[in-house]
């Protein structure tokens, strides 16, 4: 049954009130074709609730853009959907595509800060977010009397004499739903290990991310990353500052009794919220970004498998992992909305109680 508009209805019952499923929800495929973004393929799924997001095949099958109702739920910079071609590997040129967006990839050989490690040079963040996706497939299907919104394709990082990895993404939601997962996939082609490190980089921004809203993260522990700063200081937020700083806070979190790690974002003014969920065993940090700054106001939430400081630190830590030859990583994450008193009491309690 599809849960839409306070009814339910069965596959036909919906298909009698619609000229085509496009009416109230789907898939479409676009290009854009202006500026640094000319070129750059770009997915709209709608699921019928208001729930909109845009998923960009040129950007490593990234999620650059979210809304509820009207309502951003993402935070953007102000660089815009860059096309690859405008990539910059080198240091932190990142930065000069980094869109901000829902969900963005960072990995698969660095994440964090560029370094030079066993003589290698790695920019910020990696590679695997400015690289188009290929066998790219977007659709939407009735499976009985469900209506599925499906997205996949595939990327590949590879150099001769050097890594050969492929990330395979899924992204899927349904009719009547306000969320998406995203399945993913890292499988090792080469015949040496690869260094593997993997983030989301999940940016919230306004009006979810305001002085009224509540960071709930099931934290056992917290860490700042800068010494000077007090770990407690992750749940502040305030107005825009001038020259505010970035911050960033490693969680030891807790999971339920399935593994799960739920984090979220609660603005009960507006009132709407945000959760996200992740498999801990595949991502065993969770990292937060905090920049409340003109301009730059995002809350970062961001689920890895390593710390931000870049793969030298992390070799030098002991902690970097590798993926053996032949050898595949799952990773994954969900995303939804939270839109009523009694989610927020449903949802607060849930992490606290994980909290304890």
């Amino acid at each position: 049954m599809v849960q839409l508009f306070g009814q339910q209805f069965t596959r036909s019952d919906l298909l009698q009130r619609i000229g085509d499923v496009s009416q109230i929800a789907g898939v479409r495929s676009m290009r854009l074709e202006d500026g640094s973004e000319a070129g750059v393929r770009l997915i709209e799924v709608r699921t019928g609730t208001g729930f909109r997001f845009n998923v960009l095949p040129s950007r490593g099958m990234d999620v650059s853009f979210a809304e509820y109702k009207g309502i951003p739920l993402s935070w953007r910079s102000c660089t815009g959907d860059v096309s690859p071609a405008f990539y910059e590997p080198e240091g932190d040129g990142w930065h000069r595509i980094f869109y901000g967006g829902m969900v963005i990839t960072c990995g698969l050989s660095n994440v964090g800060a560029p370094c030079v490690d066993q003589g290698e040079e790695l920019g910020r963040h990696g590679r695997i977010s400015a690289t188009p996706a290929e066998s790219v497939y977007a659709d939407g299907r009735w499976e009985k009397d469900e209506y599925q919104l499906m997205i996949q394709g595939r990327m590949r990082q590879a150099t001769f004499w050097g890594e050969n990895l492929t990330l395979t993404r899924r992204i899927h939601s349904r009719l009547g739903a306000s969320w998406f997962r995203i399945e993913d996939e890292v499988e090792n082609h080469g015949f040496s290990p690869a260094p593997l490190m993997f983030l989301y980089h999940v940016n919230i921004g306004f009006p979810l991310v305001s002085e009224e809203s509540t960071i709930l993260i099931p934290s056992k522990k917290t860490i700042a990353m800068d010494a000077s700063m007090k770990a407690e200081s992750f749940r502040e937020l305030h107005a825009p500052l001038p020259e505010a700083p970035s911050q960033v806070f490693y969680h030891e979190t807790a999971s339920d009794s399935d593994g799960i790690v739920t984090v979220a974002l609660i603005n009960e003014k507006l009132p709407l919220g945000l959760y996200i969920r992740y498999s801990k065993d595949r991502l065993k940090n969770l990292v937060q970004w905090k920049m409340l700054g003109q301009g730059a106001y995002v809350l970062g939430i961001e689920p890895a498998n390593c710390h931000v400081e870049g793969r030298a630190a992390e070799r030098a830590r002991g902690t970097l992992e590798f993926l053996p030859p032949g050898d595949r990583r799952q990773f994954d994450l969900e995303l939804g909305v939270l839109d009523s008193e009694v989610e927020f009491r449903e949802w607060r309690a849930k992490i606290e109680q994980l909290s304890t």
